[in-house]
């Protein structure tokens, strides 16, 4: 898989409802270039003609009055409130266009699908930096039902990225895998028209991780974390503690005849094990393909996840995925029953990435998460 990015996306869901009890939106999308396994990146200056493609299911009776609001927002992604970045005027969807789904779809009935900017000019995105769109009630924005994040990037500044192998050497690691890491080097010139006391540091994401960035700031100075400033316009960020991982695990729900149940297992001979020492095929770099809406056999199963780890195993396991946007939450710990770990989700027909995380959740929060225990850690993924 193509691990790695200098860039920094997020998408955080979170859900409402008009009533609370009228409609629930389901597998929300965002994604560009109509590849929807892609990162809601937007390069203008490049793909003029690059889309940003917001789409989801509606269970509901009735098609609720909604609207998509685009917002521009500083590097923590706080909205601005200056009237001279709010973009006002252009910075709403309005009369959202709903398809009905086939009737054979379970626990859903609506589809959206837009693309923006859009054709009509009604919604534009003129600012470098990070977005967020917000899908509320069309009478009170107040009432927000799911919030989404994408960025805008008009390359500004050319990034000289360099990835070297190395081995982690500040202690014995065990298996000697663990000690498997990336150099990555970020050099880039400022161009004259920018203020190089306005750079503050580099985020790296790993594919679709994108509640966990590893940052390198201004000023770091450490063995796995340096920075270099020329005085004038050059600038070097380095990280070097870069685990490559493995390929992800794969759920694929696509094949009508093997998964003809609204129950069934995320994989079709049931129990999983450690994938520590084991080569898998090429992934979707942590993205989705979701079968077409229109499809009479695109509805929703039952998942079932299930892994028996290693037998010296203490602690919890957790899954995350495409399906929650990578985020490492107790919402999706697994049941452990005699040494199985299991957990069940409500997924559309489709293809999935995902991993296990191991972890302890103590008082509501997960400490010391360790992504490579049961996934491994090698050189060898694309």
């Amino acid at each position: 898989m193509n691990r790695l990015l200098i860039i920094l996306t997020v998408i955080i869901i979170y859900f409402s409802n008009i009533s609370a009890k009228d409609f629930k939106l389901k597998n929300v999308q965002t994604y560009t270039n109509k590849n929807e396994s892609s990162l809601p990146v937007l390069i203008p200056n490049l793909y003029r003609s690059q889309r940003l493609t917001i789409e989801f299911d509606i269970d509901a009776s009735h098609t609720p009055d909604l609207i998509i609001l685009f917002r521009f927002s500083n590097k923590n992604w706080q909205p601005y409130h200056n009237i001279f970045l709010t973009n006002q005027g252009r910075n709403i969807a309005y009369n959202l266009k709903y398809s009905v789904l086939p009737n054979t779809v379970i626990e859903a009935r609506y589809h959206y699908k837009g693309e923006f900017p859009d054709k009509k000019g009604y919604v534009t995105f003129p600012f470098s930096g990070k977005w967020k769109y917000y899908i509320t009630d069309s009478q009170d924005t107040s009432k927000i039902y799911y919030t989404g994040k994408f960025i805008v990037v008009y390359d500004s500044v050319v990034l000289n990225v360099s990835l070297k192998k190395e081995q982690l050497e500040n202690k014995v690691y065990f298996p000697f895998d663990l000690a498997k890491i990336f150099n990555i080097t970020t050099e880039f010139n400022l161009p004259d028209n920018m203020y190089p006391g306005y750079v503050d540091e580099v985020q790296i994401i790993e594919n679709h991780k994108l509640n966990y960035p590893v940052t390198v700031e201004r000023g770091t100075n450490t063995n796995t974390r340096q920075y270099y400033w020329n005085g004038d316009r050059k600038f070097t960020f380095i990280a070097r503690d870069i685990r490559p991982g493995n390929e992800y695990r794969e759920v694929n729900l696509m094949n009508v005849n093997k998964f003809n149940s609204r129950n069934v297992n995320a994989q079709f001979n049931g129990i999983e094990y450690s994938h520590f020492y084991k080569s898998l095929p090429p992934d979707l770099n942590g993205g989705s393909i979701l079968m077409n809406y229109n499809n009479p056999f695109a509805t929703y199963m039952n998942v079932r996840f299930s892994i028996r780890p290693p037998q010296e195993f203490f602690g919890d396991i957790f899954l995350v995925g495409a399906f929650n946007n990578w985020k490492l939450s107790p919402d999706y710990m697994l049941r452990n029953s005699m040494d199985i770990y299991s957990i069940t989700l409500n997924l559309k027909r489709g293809i999935y990435d995902y991993q296990y995380v191991t972890g302890n959740l103590i008082n509501g929060k997960i400490v010391d998460p360790n992504w490579f225990y049961l996934e491994g850690n090698n050189w060898n993924t694309v």
